[in-house]
């Protein structure tokens, strides 16, 4: 079975968490010892209801503050598909906490109130989806019992977003009307609003296409591991072990080590310890060239008919991510893939403004949760795409040298 990784988002009290709760309870995913203790839990037990939010909230402030803080991951799985929840915070506080629980997604959930139609939020988590290029939106208009299941509520929502989604570029969106406290379009199509003609959630989920996200013309493999027994029976083994990210790549196919751009030919592709003429993305492979050439890890071997970007100046769309501030100047390890370098912000060239999409004039320095674009100097050159045409070998992460914590999310140009 394939895996879907799909992040929700929304305003507060637009039923994220319970929408999850909902998909988790009605497809019978969560084990008895956990319903028991969210029974026990629940606010409103004395009715016999069970606060579905529970499931995903699991920070205690979250659950005495009823937002969402944390992204809170939640896996489960049907007999078509295996899936992979985000639940992200909708605050704008939080905004670090989405790009990172959004940067792996297939797919994005926004949830909207049917009471209150697209709000600033809604466009600010649609800019960040369009920003870190998801393909899929699911527009999930929730409530809807509190409007009587309106077709002329949904109708107007569906028109207002399509604007935004129009401005933005997604091309992908679905729109399904539900109720997430009722269950109502979410697992089973609900006889409430039979003017909709769509798939119930689940169905959607189950269904939609994401082989598109994979690219499998652009061959990239970067290497995390070189394979050098040294042994009587392995003398001569040399094997360079990771994930081919995208691509494919074929016994016989010429290809280019990167950033040295030594070129080379595939001699041998091993997959689970077995001999194999051809591999593609994403699995996992021990790849053998015909000559001896100095590779390490965080090199790249690339198709030679799809040649990679190599630079030591690069644009970045960075979402930043620590309390500490981003200044001109500041030095951090910068990572892509498998590879590691020194690097220095040169400048920051402006502040994006996430509600707008507007430039705001450059900042002496970035804050935490801001957006900028900025360039950045490498010790060393790296091979990369930029993260709109390829986001598997588009995205980097800024490391802090002295704490290693993980500061800022960085988007390539």
């Amino acid at each position: 079975m394939d895996l879907l990784r799909f992040i929700t988002a929304g305003s507060v009290d637009d039923g994220k968490s319970t929408l999850i709760g909902r998909l988790l309870y009605d497809s019978k995913s969560i084990m008895i010892d956990q319903l028991e203790a969210i029974e026990r839990q629940s606010k409103n037990k004395e009715e016999g209801e069970i606060d579905l939010a529970l499931l995903t909230d699991g920070l205690r402030a979250e659950r005495e503050q009823g937002i969402t803080i944390d992204v809170a991951y939640k896996y489960f799985s049907t007999p078509k598909r295996k899936f992979i929840i985000a639940d992200a915070p909708g605050h704008i506080q939080y905004t670090r906490n989405m790009v990172t629980g959004a940067s792996n997604a297939d797919l994005a959930i926004i949830l909207i109130d049917a009471r209150n139609g697209v709000a600033e939020q809604t466009r600010r988590h649609s800019i960040i989806a369009s920003l870190l290029n998801i393909r899929h939106v699911v527009v999930a208009i929730n409530k809807m019992d509190l409007v009587n299941f309106s077709q002329d509520v949904y109708n107007n929502i569906v028109i207002d977003y399509a604007k935004v989604a129009q401005s933005l570029g997604l091309k992908q969106v679905t729109y399904i009307p539900l109720s997430a406290l009722q269950g109502d379009n979410i697992v089973e199509k609900s006889d409430k609003m039979s003017w909709y003609e769509g798939p119930s959630l689940l169905n959607y989920l189950e269904e939609v296409e994401i082989q598109d996200t994979i690219d499998l013309t652009n061959g990239r493999f970067p290497v995390q591991y070189v394979i050098r027994p040294q042994t009587d029976d392995l003398h001569d083994y040399r094997g360079y072990a990771g994930k081919i990210i995208s691509g494919v790549y074929k016994v016989g196919d010429t290809v280019t080590v990167q950033p040295a751009g030594i070129q080379s030919r595939i001699k041998a592709i091993e997959v689970a310890g077995k001999e194999v003429e051809e591999a593609f993305a994403p699995q996992s492979i021990v790849l053998h060239l015909a000559d001896n050439i100095d590779i390490s890890r965080g090199d790249v071997i690339v198709n030679a008919a799809q040649p990679v970007k190599t630079a030591q100046e690069l644009e970045v769309l960075v979402c930043w991510m620590d309390n500490k501030p981003l200044v001109p100047g500041n030095k951090y390890l910068l990572q892509i893939n498998s590879r590691v370098v020194r690097s220095v912000v040169r400048n920051i060239e402006y502040k994006l403004d996430v509600n707008t999409l507007e430039r705001n004039e450059a900042p002496a320095q970035a804050l935490l949760n801001d957006v900028i674009k900025a360039t950045i100097k490498t010790a060393s050159p790296i091979p990369y795409d930029s993260y709109q045409e390829l986001r598997a070998n588009g995205g980097a992460i800024l490391i802090d040298e002295t704490s290693h914590v993980t500061v800022g999310a960085c988007m390539i140009q």
